[in-house]
């Protein structure tokens, strides 16, 4: 079995390497919320039969995310410090009780969910609110956060926004001198390197990070906004040479609302009926539920052997990494009207 790497010189351009993503810890985790669950399943046959026309399609490459929509310049430090601090509050858009999305006006533009936090980032930062500053984050009132994410709702969370923020704040000024610059240049440009790779330390050293679930006893490795924030640096940085991640193909997919409800309507994922009924109800799934668990860890399962069966189809100089399958789904379906489940929490 073959993985993808993205070549540093050309995005466009692919090598196929040594799989790594069934070694990682992750679906290695995984595989154990597979095996027991009871409420989610994967259908090889529906991954054969999307993999049939999937593989035809013409995969690019994001453009660093919301990062392409602002302008960040060209101080890969700054653009670290910015994407992680995006990374740390990449949760939870919609209001839970209403169902009404968040939304911001900047620069002429409505920009909803994702797009209107990072919209309010970047207005404060060109009003000079230091919010990329450890000392700033450590005693960031509520009001200030009130005030910076202005729009046409409380931006949701707020309570649990503040308090991740002020503890990131407090490990930025204890250990990096305030900046997440120096967080990421003091790891390992690698997700994995014998526990000083990025994404290894990003999760021990910032709590906030830690998406791991206990089912049945046994600890589950999501890891949802680490990834995707070393994703997004990488997809930012990595045609200059001043970073790039150098084992991208250890990632797996980005387990949120989206990709499942994608891959359930594919008919990749099937929930049992009562699950199919709560989700199509709207009924708040727990957080660490057995359904919940199931679901974000059917998802990494099955986007993984979906990104498999794709790649056994193309040459092997189209291959693809898996973070390129999530995104395909993720920016197919993100708009749509189709409920998903909802859940509840800070980590996606």
């Amino acid at each position: 079995m073959e993985a993808p790497v993205v070549d540093e010189s050309n995005p466009y351009e692919r090598r196929a390497v040594s799989a790594t993503y069934w070694d990682g810890p992750v679906l290695r985790s995984v595989a154990k919320v597979v095996a027991g669950a009871r409420h989610v399943r994967t259908s090889r046959e529906a991954i054969e039969r999307t993999a049939g026309w999937m593989a035809y399609e013409e995969f690019g490459l994001p453009d660093g995310g919301a990062a392409g929509e602002f302008d960040l310049g060209s101080d890969p430090d700054h653009i670290i410090d910015v994407t992680m601090l995006v990374a740390a509050l990449n949760f939870a858009f919609t209001d839970f009780d209403s169902g009404v999305r968040f939304e911001a006006c900047y620069q002429g533009r409505t920009w909803s969910d994702a797009l209107g936090m990072f919209a309010c980032i970047d207005r404060a930062l060109s009003a000079g609110v230091p919010l990329l500053d450890g000392e700033y984050l450590a005693s960031l009132a509520r009001a200030d956060l009130q005030s910076i994410f202005r729009g046409n709702i409380e931006m949701p969370m707020l309570d649990e926004r503040q308090e991740i923020l002020n503890e990131i704040g407090v490990v930025l000024v204890d250990r990096y001198d305030g900046r997440f610059h120096h967080f990421v240049r003091a790891c390992s440009p690698a997700m994995y390197d014998r526990g000083d790779g990025l994404l290894e330390r990003l999760v021990a050293e910032f709590p906030r990070f830690d998406d791991t679930s206990n089912y049945h006893g046994a600890d589950v490795q999501i890891l949802k906004l680490a990834q995707l924030g070393l994703w997004t640096l990488h997809m930012a940085l990595h045609s200059t040479s001043e970073w790039s991640l150098a084992d991208l193909g250890m990632m797996t997919a980005f387990a949120d609302y989206i990709v499942p409800m994608a891959l359930n309507l594919m008919g990749i994922l099937e929930y049992s009926p009562d699950l199919e009924s709560r989700i199509a109800g709207g009924v708040l799934l727990d957080r660490d539920s057995d359904e919940e668990i199931e679901i974000r860890g059917h998802t990494l399962y099955a986007t993984a052997l979906l990104t498999d069966a794709i790649n056994a189809l193309r040459p092997e100089d189209r291959h693809l990494v898996i973070p390129q399958v999530d995104y395909r789904l993720w920016s197919a379906y993100h708009a749509t009207f189709r409920p998903h489940h909802l859940t509840r929490t800070t980590m996606y």
